[in-house]
Formats: C-alpha cells, sequence, structure tokens
C-alpha cells in the first residue's frame, strides 16, 4: 500500500477524485479568484531544492528565500523522492536538511497557492500537497540515517513537519517557532497531534490554540530542538559533519553537536519564567472554553492578556478541532496514525463549504485584510457534532496507510 501510495503522489496521480461542487461562501467580502488554469508553481523543482552527496553525507537546501522557505508540492514532492533514494542508498551515511538565506528556515506550507485552488474549485491541488507533505514528515521520522536539520530562522508549520520528526534538530538565536495554522482556519498539522501534546506541560497546546512564537533557546527549552547554538558556528558545524563522511552516526553526530553546544552558554529564555502560567491555563482542561476562563481569570495579567489576544483572532472552529485533534492524537500510540487521522481532517477541510481555511488565507495572506469572517463566528455556535465530522473518513478518500515501525525521535 504505502508503495503505491508513493508512487502515486510522485507522479501527481493519488487519490484523484472530482472536483467538489459550490462557491466559497461570502459574507461581506470578496474574493479573487484566480486563473483555473493557473499552476501550484512555475519553478524547476531543482531550483527550489538543491541536494548533494559528499563522502556519505548528504545535504538538502531548501532554496526559496524570496518566499521564506515556504513548501509548495514541488518541493515537497522532490524532497520525498530524494529522501526515498538516500534512505535505500549504502553510500549515504546521513542526512543534513538546511534553508537558503538568513531569515527562514521554512515558513510552513504555501498554503495560499493551495486556497486560490480551492477558490477556483480545485481541490485535489490541496489534497497532492498535503498527502505528500505527510509522507515526507513520516519517512523523515522513521528514517534509518540520522538526520539533522539546522531551523535557523523562521519555522513556521511546515518548517516543523520537515524537522522535529528528525533524530536532531539545531536552533540558533534567530530561530523563531510557531504553528500559527489557527489564525488561518487550519489546525496544526504535520504530525502536530503526535508531538505537540508530548511537550512539557500545557506547552503543546499553549502553542497550538494561540500561534505563539518561540525564539531562539526556548525552542530547546521546549524539547523542540534538540540543541542551541549560535549562527556564526553553523558552516563549521557543517563542516564538522561533513568531516565525519561515512562514519557518521547518531552517536558520533550527537557527541558533535553536544561539543558545539558546549562552546557557548544556552540562554535561559523565557519559557521556563512562562511554565507555571502556560500550565494553569492549559494543563488538565476539558474544551476550550475551560482555556479562555482560565486566561479570562488572570486577564490582568499582561501575559494572560497577550495569549487571550492571540486566542481570540483565531477561527472558533479550528480551535474546537485543534483541541479534540491533540486530545487524540495524545492516546495514539506513534506518528504515522496521528498523520493518518490528520489525512482525513485535512480532506475534510479542502471538501468543506463551510470550511474556514479558504476564508482564512484569504483575509491572512491573499488580500491582507487581518479581518476573517469566521463561521460559525463563535465558540458556542461549534457543535460537538460539528467538529467530530472533521475526524470522519471522507467518502472516497482512503486512509493514508503507513508502516508503524521507528520509534519516537522527541
Amino acid at each position: 500500500m504505502l508503495r503505491s501510495v508513493l508512487i502515486g503522489v510522485l507522479t501527481g496521480s493519488a487519490y484523484a477524485r472530482p472536483v467538489a461542487s459550490g462557491a466559497p461562501r461570502c459574507l461581506a467580502r470578496t474574493y479573487r479568484f484566480p486563473d483555473q488554469s493557473a499552476t501550484m508553481s512555475t519553478s524547476t523543482s531543482s531550483d527550489e531544492i538543491l541536494y548533494e552527496v559528499t563522502n556519505g553525507v548528504a545535504i538538502a537546501t531548501l532554496n526559496r528565500p524570496k518566499a521564506l522557505n515556504a513548501l509548495n508540492t514541488n518541493m515537497v514532492r522532490t524532497l520525498l523522492k530524494v529522501y526515498t533514494d538516500w534512505d535505500a542508498s549504502s553510500e549515504v551515511s546521513c542526512v543534513v536538511l538546511k534553508a537558503a538565506g538568513e531569515k527562514a528556515f521554512c515558513a510552513g506550507g504555501d498554503v495560499k497557492q493551495v486556497a486560490q485552488r480551492a477558490m477556483a474549485g480545485d481541490t485535489q491541488a490541496g489534497s497532492d500537497f498535503f498527502q505528500t507533505e505527510y509522507l515526507l514528515d513520516h519517512l523523515i521520522h522513521t528514517l534509518r540515517k540520522p538526520h539533522v536539520a539546522l531551523i535557523d530562522g523562521i519555522t513556521f508549520g511546515g518548517g516543523a513537519g520537515v524537522s522535529v520528526h528528525g533524530t536532531f534538530r539545531v536552533a540558533t538565536e534567530r530561530t523563531l517557532f510557531a504553528m500559527p495554522e489557527c489564525a488561518i482556519g487550519l489546525y496544526p498539522d504535520v504530525g502536530g497531534s503526535f508531538y505537540l501534546p508530548r511537550l512539557p506541560g500545557g506547552t503543546g497546546l499553549y502553542m497550538a490554540l494561540s500561534g505563539a512564537r518561540l525564539k531562539g533557546a526556548d525552542v530547546k527549552h521546549a524539547t523542540l530542538a534538540t540543541h542551541y547554538l549560535p549562527s556564526a558556528l553553523l558552516p563549521e558545524l557543517e563542516a564538522a559533519i561533513q568531516g565525519l563522511g561515512h562514519g557518521a552516526s547518531k552517536q558520533s553526530i550527537g557527541e558533535l553537536l553536544d561539543s558545539f553546544q558546549a562552546r557557548t552558554q544556552v540562554p535561559a529564555g523565557e519559557l521556563a519564567a512562562q511554565r507555571r502560567d502556560i500550565d494553569a491555563a492549559f494543563v488538565g482542561r476539558k474544551s476550550v472554553e475551560e482555556v479562555y476562563a482560565a486566561l479570562e481569570q488572570h486577564a490582568n495579567q499582561t501575559w494572560a492578556r497577550g495569549v487571550l489576544d492571540l486566542i481570540r483572532k483565531g477561527s472558533p472552529t479550528s480551535q474546537k478541532v485543534t483541541f479534540e485533534q491533540l486530545r487524540r492524537g495524545a492516546a495514539l500510540p506513534n506518528l504515522a496514525q496521528c498523520l493518518s487521522m490528520e489525512n482525513r481532517m485535512v480532506h475534510n477541510v479542502l471538501l468543506n463549504p463551510r470550511s474556514d481555511f479558504v476564508e482564512g488565507v484569504r483575509a491572512m495572506l491573499i488580500d491582507r485584510c487581518n479581518k476573517p469572517q469566521w463561521n460559525p463566528a463563535t465558540l458556542a455556535e461549534v457543535t460537538d457534532e460539528y467538529v467530530h465530522s472533521f475526524f470522519e473518513r471522507p467518502a472516497g478518500i482512503p486512509d493514508l496507510e503507513l508502516p508503524t515501525h521507528g520509534s519516537a525521535k522527541l
């Protein structure tokens, strides 16, 4: 089954389905409909993903700096093929993933293109993108070679997917990590249902509902990164990894990363001081409404007011779906089952005319009015039945079946 899925996504034919009918819903807003013949990307994959193998060390570079290295279908498809080859190759001892430019490792998936196609009535483009992305995330998780992601700069959404599931993640003072999906009517996918509920205390739910950004060393303190070092040391680190050559292993790379981290003191960051408040508001809550109530009890505090301001901007539906997603994900035993669940969820988003996703992307990323019209507009209007519908398998969409071997890297 996995082999057939891989062949399908690499050729662009996986899970073809009829285009959903019905125009996007409008409520005191206008949509700019793109040309229906537009493609997801005109750039060649070789331009957007650079890759090489030198002395047993494979290096892939996200090479779309003007778009903050946001992932599109060409990029995830290329990475999936290259990583599949590297995983099977006896000539590759380890894999390093880095990005071009100094601003971003990866600002997430290029959901703007997905939404524009959906606005034109084409949901297949989104289906191809998300399924390929999930297959890539799972492959990184189960890779038989140590994987080192240099998450230097902005790391949002899809950028987390191609980093946190690997063996090592190296953060720097420029790292800015967030899962901002609720702000665009989506949910924290790319395996968010697996790793977010496994972060310390209430950190995962806090990040998922608020889209809060962790900076620098806090990414390591949250266990999203395994190591932290100044960005100025990255060229030297990369050269040292290459120097390991065919002898690179999980142990030797780990020892090398430890030695680099020990050269400077890891900053204390801000997360430790916030953990008590985060846990008080997010741990043990049985609903999104309980989270709001806990924060509102401390609305006189600067931190609580700031989190409330963030959460209130998000889609009520996304928040309730996300809460349920993390609740279910915490009980699932592996990433494969979490990604299979998320595959159901994303297809229900793409195929649902009531979904807030297109509206959120329109308001936040296309028109940039920053005033999405959520539907439903309040938490009280989002019923349990509606939330649970996102977790049902859509008619005509097979489940994404993935092998369950491989251990958690976090």
